[in-house]
């Protein structure tokens, strides 16, 4: 297969986050023929039929979208080149800057983040962090990773592979970070809080504990459900039921709410890091997670 050349995985790029022709022209400063001409080309070149055309403008087709995923990879690659060449053979606390992205799900990056960024920052200057919150649902932050929009994503971990989470993307590297029990929040002073109705959201809990909530007969279907957990966790406090949440999401608790351990056989969520393996070789990668895994995160 002939090499796509950086313009033309721009124009991928462009065609993907636009939804079409004209406006990816637009954007890059290019005729729509040019881009459309580009596409073509690339479409022979990679022997796939990259995005369906209609009235409605452009999308990626199944071997488009993981070609704009690689094209979004390889770009970066370009963006931190410079960087890396001028850091090599040094110390990485005295060898990295730019921007670094990161995607993270709401309480991690609430709690989990900032003490660590505010090191990274402080022995690195240059570094430029920008977090982006993601929900995990679907593929979560691995896939924005996979996707070639962040550096860096911290999810929620299932199993011992290379797959981050349910609908994450293979090939991914990843590392535990911390693992964190679960617990049972409801009213402060309720004399009966498993009579009260189950609190829920949608990202709460994956197949890593579903076997253990499965098995408690004292658990109702959740009857309430709510955006998130800081809502979840405010509702309970308001009274209106009891939830199990994980530790990172207790740490806004209130006295409005008492906590209750599930006990050595409680369910455990871990959480971690991923990245791609083009990514994790960077320095500025490497210092963020090297910060992570201190003591003080």
């Amino acid at each position: 297969m002939a090499e796509l050349a950086p313009h033309e995985l721009r124009v991928l790029v462009a065609v993907a986050e636009t939804g079409g022709f004209s406006a990816a022209a637009v954007r890059l400063g290019l005729t729509q023929s040019a881009v459309s001409h580009s596409v073509r080309g690339s479409e022979a070149k990679v022997g796939a039929v990259l995005f369906e055309r209609g009235r409605g403008g452009a999308s990626p087709t199944p071997a488009g979208e993981r070609a704009v995923g690689l094209a979004r990879r390889i770009l970066r690659l370009y963006e931190v080149l410079g960087a890396e060449a001028r850091g090599a053979g040094r110390e990485p606390a005295d060898a990295t800057g730019g921007v670094l992205r990161i995607a993270a799900f709401r309480s991690a990056a609430l709690h989990l983040l900032p003490p660590a960024l505010e090191r990274l920052t402080a022995r690195h200057p240059g570094i430029r962090p920008e977090v982006r919150v993601v929900r995990e649902l679907g593929a979560g932050t691995a896939g924005e990773v996979a996707a070639g929009r962040a550096d860096l994503g911290i999810a929620t971990l299932s199993g011992t592979g290379p797959v981050a989470r349910e609908g994450g993307a293979a090939g991914l590297l990843t590392g535990v970070l911390r693992e964190e029990a679960y617990a049972l929040v409801h009213p402060a002073g309720h004399p009966d809080p498993k009579a009260l109705p189950l609190l829920d959201w949608d990202e709460n809990c994956g197949s890593y504990t579903r076997d253990w909530w499965r098995a408690q007969d004292w658990i109702p279907r959740a009857t309430l459900k709510a955006e998130d957990d800081a809502m979840v966790l405010t509702m309970v406090g308001r009274g209106l039921g009891m939830a199990i949440l994980p530790e990172l999401s207790l740490r806004e608790a209130t006295d409005a709410v008492d906590i209750a351990g599930l006990g050595p056989s409680g369910p455990v969520r871990r959480v971690g890091y991923v990245t791609t393996p083009e990514s994790a070789s960077t320095l500025a990668v490497r210092a963020l997670i090297r910060e992570l895994r201190s003591e003080e995160a």
